[in-house]
């Protein structure tokens, strides 16, 4: 019986690591198998280490770590066939883990995740922006890299990369998978049922600052992996986007509104290209534009944090998964 070992970064997650952790174990019920649920608290003041305890999950209190660190003391610290890694504010459906086990037993892939989607209560840009993530047509699709909400792997191919890389901010999912990829290992990703998303960003201050933070390793990626076009084109775009404001403030200034005008909408011209090519599968128009000024403001912070990186400033926020 394959036996499961199930890995959750924490912090201040009162309101959602219950739902987590309940759906889990029905999951591993609904398959079959055993697991270890194994929750890595980053140093929450609330009462989510005792929730979680009291469900059944032992839970290693190791603040101050990286999002990285947290996940690999967390797989370190079970002996198990497969390692799957959960956000805290994740609800996996109840045949999570029969779906994607039984993909493996067919010889299908080697490293697996389902589709995120955000409950309907969520504010419109927060749908939005989950919705941009969302696959249409074929059930499975391959990936160079795969986001971390969920990931279920055989404990091999963890081992085989050396875990995440521990230094880096955000962006350690990409940086994990693409070494997976690079490694060998097919990424695959289940288009249904999708996990639910409970963490949503209620404000815009909220969105605003997370998408700082995500944006906020560019620089330790391209160290780390070196300089490649997958990995240069969002902070090339990002700073084009910057250069053309430039530009455009320069021709207002000099008394050619016209000019300035263009220039904003030719810097715009990426994240319209951005909206479409994530938006037209689902043939909501609404949504087409509702991502382009999500992606328009998204550019424009992350050229920001790309330049703040150069000079080793970057938001800070502890590592919740």
């Amino acid at each position: 019986m394959n036996r499961v070992g199930i890995v959750i970064p924490m912090f201040n997650e009162a309101r959602h690591i219950g739902r987590t952790l309940a759906a889990a174990q029905r999951a591993a019920r609904e398959a079959g198998v055993d697991c270890e649920l194994i929750v890595v608290d980053n140093g929450s003041h609330d009462d989510s280490p005792r929730i979680a305890r009291a469900l059944g999950a032992r839970v290693l209190n190791l603040p101050g770590l990286s999002i990285g660190a947290l996940r690999n003391r967390g797989a370190a610290a079970c002996e198990c066939d497969w390692l799957a890694f959960l956000d805290a504010d994740i609800e996996v459906p109840e045949n999570w883990l029969r779906r994607l086990l039984d993909l493996h037993a067919q010889g299908l892939g080697d490293v697996f995740a389902l589709d995120c989607d955000t409950p309907h209560q969520a504010p419109w840009f927060a749908i939005a922006w989950q919705r941009r993530t969302l696959r249409a047509g074929p059930l499975l699709h391959r990936q160079q890299w795969l986001p971390s909400p969920n990931l279920l792997m055989p404990r091999h191919w963890f081992d085989s990369v050396g875990g995440f890389n521990e230094s880096l901010r955000s962006g350690e999912d990409k940086d994990f998978t693409l070494r997976l990829s690079d490694a060998g290992a097919r990424l695959l990703v289940l288009r249904e049922p999708v996990v639910m998303h409970w963490g949503y960003e209620c404000t815009w201050k909220e969105w605003l600052g997370k998408e700082m933070w995500r944006q906020s390793s560019h620089l330790q990626l391209l160290r780390s992996n070196g300089a490649s076009l997958r990995l240069l084109r969002f902070p090339a775009l990002s700073m084009g986007a910057w250069v053309l404001d430039a530009m455009a403030l320069s021709a207002l200034l000099d008394g050619f509104p016209h000019l300035a005008l263009l220039m904003v909408l030719v810097a715009s011209l990426p994240a319209l290209a951005l909206s479409l090519r994530q938006s037209l599968k689902h043939r909501e128009p609404t949504l087409t534009l509702q991502l382009w000024g999500l992606h328009f403001i998204r550019l424009h912070l992350a050229g920001m944090a790309f330049v703040l990186s150069l000079f080793n400033f970057t938001a800070r926020r502890p590592a919740r998964g």
